[in-house]
């Protein structure tokens, strides 16, 4: 007797019609069906035994479909250019057991164009009508010029007016027209008459007051005070007329300074090249530049703290520098604030911006220190008894890329190499970004150089594709690559509401001149890379960071962007004429420059014994985003406090080769693989590793990879270099169901290889 077992249950061919098992014993399954799948035995016994054969694992898989498309949505402006999309899912069906992910894309855009209002406008009047039996004739005009359309507003106003037309010859009352207005114009000369009489005597009153007043000062104190910076904007000295005898005062103290004066003047005030040592001078303020406008206030009124403004204080973004300081100041001779100063000494030159090293089997990870530009070689991407010199480099010079239009380049050009070379597993290429991640307001691409030397584009972030991978995380975008080259992130804005993350810091040196200090104030990409080209620039200035850098979210809606000096000491600083207040047109904040943009202002002591500023730099963009950095350091350079900057200083590992450059040990990753690349009936595979690892997109990709758990780990590998946070993962693990104990935990009681010393010294 021979029989057949599913799961260990008996399967009874008349129960169903689609298994047969009555040809020769064998086992025949006329049509697949998702609920085959299980583990079949086949059983024989007679009289004498049983034997029973290994199980047979049956998978039946479905391959994915795509749903049918959305709607479009309404598009997203008001009023002009905008964006509109439609989605679909791979729901029909939805792969089961291992079957392929839909191919194609599951969003997609088009761009929309909104009519804008249009208000109405009067035509002009018509023509008088016909002299009425009422003596009044008539005009009227109409809304029509334009007519209101696309819900503008109506016209304000009248449509009609009259008035009389006989010039008296018209009888009201019984009475002539013309006397009633003779009537009407005499009762309105006399209230004209005692009005005028009335005004005459108040001014005169007023005026013999004010000189009793003047006469009166005068003979008291007998000194006149001019204010010769009420007049030039800055702090002059005061002058003093000669002193009458008898008065023994120098200075009416009662008297106060015009602190209203306000002036507009064009000159080229912000520097765009950072290696320019030389401060401008007086004469080149007044040089016209047509595009700069500087809108300067009376430094006397903003050194008193005098200002129409009212004070702001940005907020950080988190994440970004370190926090929790609280600080609270008092005088300048009470207290010295330890500034926030960048320790030089261990930041590469900008000639060094290029590691390399030689990998093999075992893989590893490249990072050019302190710009968050990092690459990772998987294990087994290199054929065994192979060794590779691979390198990492950023370009310094100027980028060949040019961005059309309004598009920007978000991050720094890198080049991994030899372009020759071809790996078997896709490594993964970190680099950093300055956008705020948002698909609602950017259309991020990534592009490569060809050999030629032309740019075209590899894939959109947002698009599916089973060539490469783009993962966009906050501050860097996380790329999966089979082949090296030159790479850049271009950023096409498409809504005024894109932001582009501004990193606002504030240098400061002496200048040749004792008596003055040199501010300058660097607004430039909040990308790590950006941030080490200011301060290699600085270095060689002599220049010291004063303040912790803070964020500006800078907007794409072609406003301009302010930068200004306050709060200045009076009586101990001044700061040079028409220099107090900054603008800086959109486009060049906006658009990709070489060279970070700054601005420098030029403050003076009055005397040597003046060691200590205090002051703050606001920046701001109009109608939009506002930081204030309080500066309050010493100028000797022997009384700064100085602490490190960066809070990853990966100077010490530009290279790590083998496990030391991977968070998960080898073994742990070869059963997390093994356990996850099977399909399960149940869908607690790789694609549910996936998804607790916030990957939600473009799963075709991984369909595609001979281990798609592998890859999601270097994915994590890369995204996770600095904090190496395992008990994430464990947790992730733990939540599909497939462990239950924490990967950290098992690292320390069941791995014993010596090649993982390092990931437990380091809490791993």
């Amino acid at each position: 007797q021979v029989e057949w077992l599913k799961n260990e249950e008996p399967i009874d061919s008349n129960l169903d019609e689609n298994i047969d098992t009555r040809a020769d014993h064998n086992l025949i399954i006329r049509q697949a069906r998702l609920s085959d799948s299980g583990n079949y035995t086949c059983m024989a016994a007679n009289i004498v035994a049983k034997r029973r054969s290994m199980s047979a694992t049956v998978v039946v898989y479905v391959n994915g479909g795509w749903s049918s498309w959305t709607e479009w949505s309404n598009c997203n402006a008001r009023c002009g250019r905008g964006w509109q999309k439609r989605s679909r899912t791979c729901t029909n069906p939805a792969p089961l057991n291992g079957g392929a992910f839909c191919e194609g894309m599951s969003v997609q855009k088009i761009t929309c164009t909104s009519l804008c209002p249009v208000d109405g406008n009067w035509e002009v009047w018509s023509e008088w009508s016909v002299c009425s039996p009422e003596c009044e004739h008539l005009r009227v005009r109409e809304c029509i010029a334009p007519p209101p359309r696309n819900g503008g507003k109506y016209c304000e106003g009248l449509s009609q007016e009259s008035e009389n037309c006989t010039e008296g010859l018209c009888i009201q009352d019984k009475k002539p027209l013309h006397e009633i207005k003779s009537q009407n114009i005499e009762t309105a000369s006399d209230v004209a008459l005692y009005s005028g009489l009335g005004a005459a005597v108040i001014a005169v009153a007023v005026l013999v007051v004010g000189v009793t007043l003047y006469r009166r000062s005068q003979s008291e104190y007998g000194v006149d005070v001019i204010d010769s910076s009420a007049l030039t904007g800055g702090f002059q000295t005061f002058n003093f007329k000669t002193v009458r005898q008898g008065n023994s005062l120098l200075l009416n103290s009662s008297m106060q300074p015009d602190l209203t004066v306000s002036r507009t003047y064009s000159g080229p005030i912000c520097l765009q090249d950072p290696m320019d040592k030389d401060l401008m001078t007086e004469s080149s303020l007044f040089n016209p530049l047509s595009d700069i406008k500087v809108k300067v206030q009376s430094s006397f009124m903003v050194s008193l703290g005098v200002t129409e403004r009212a004070e702001y204080h940005g907020k950080a973004h988190p994440g970004t520098f370190p926090h929790g300081n609280n600080r609270a100041f008092g005088t300048i001779q009470a207290r010295n604030k330890a500034t926030y100063i960048q320790n030089l000494s261990s930041i590469s030159t900008m000639s060094e911006l290029k590691t390399t090293a030689i990998f093999g089997h075992l893989g590893g990870r490249l990072v050019v220190p302190n710009t968050g530009v990092s690459l990772l070689i998987p294990h087994g991407a290199i054929p065994e008894e192979s060794s590779w010199e691979i390198y990492l480099a950023i370009t310094q010079k100027e980028s060949s890329l040019q961005p059309e239009g309004t598009d920007v380049l978000l991050g720094p050009e890198v080049t991994c190499g030899p372009s020759d070379l071809s790996v078997s597993t896709p490594f993964a290429l970190t680099i950093p970004h300055c956008a705020e991640v948002n698909s609602e307001h950017w259309n991020i691409h990534l592009k490569k150089r060809t050999q030629q030397g032309k740019w075209e584009e590899v894939m959109s972030v947002e698009e599916e594709t089973t060539s490469c991978y783009c993962l966009l995380d906050p501050y860097a975008c996380h790329i999966l690559l089979n082949s090296f080259g030159t790479y850049a992130l271009i950023g096409e804005p498409i809504s005024d509401c894109a932001v582009r993350q501004l990193k606002v810091a504030v240098f400061g040196c002496l200048s040749c001149n004792s008596l003055d200090y040199n501010l300058r104030v660097y607004c430039m990409d909040n990308t790590p890379c950006a941030f080490q080209e200011v301060v290699s620039d600085e270095r060689l200035q002599g220049g010291q960071l004063l303040e912790e850098p803070k964020l500006l979210h800078f907007k794409g809606n072609t406003f301009s962007l302010q930068i200004s000096v306050l709060d200045i000491p009076p009586f101990l600083w001044r700061i040079k004429p028409f220099t107090a207040c900054q603008e800086v047109p959109f486009s060049r904040v906006w658009c990709s420059s070489p060279k970070p943009l700054h601005c420098a202002f030029s403050l003076e002591r009055y005397t040597p014994a003046t060691t200590q500023l205090s002051c703050k730099v606001c920046v701001r963009q109009v109608k939009g985003h506002e930081q204030i950095l309080q500066i309050q350091t010493s100028i000797l350079e022997n009384e700064r406090e100085t602490i490190t900057f960066f809070a990853h200083d990966d100077s010490n590992f530009p290279a790590q080769m083998g496990p030391k450059a991977f968070k998960i040990p080898y073994s742990i990753r070869q059963r997390i693989c093994a356990t996850f690349d099977t399909p399960n009936a149940k869908g607690k595979d790789w694609q549910m590793l996936a998804q607790k690892n916030s990957i939600n997109r473009n799963l075709s990709y991984f369909a595609t990879q001979s281990s798609p758990s592998a890859v999601i780990l270097d994915l994590w590998e890369a995204r996770h270099q600095h904090d190496g946070d395992l008990d994430s993962l464990a947790c992730a693990l733990e939540e599909i169901g497939r462990t239950h104990s924490k990967i950290s935990d098992i690292t320390e009681t069941e791995i014993e290889e010596p090649d993982f010393n390092y990931s437990r010294q380091n809490g791993l």
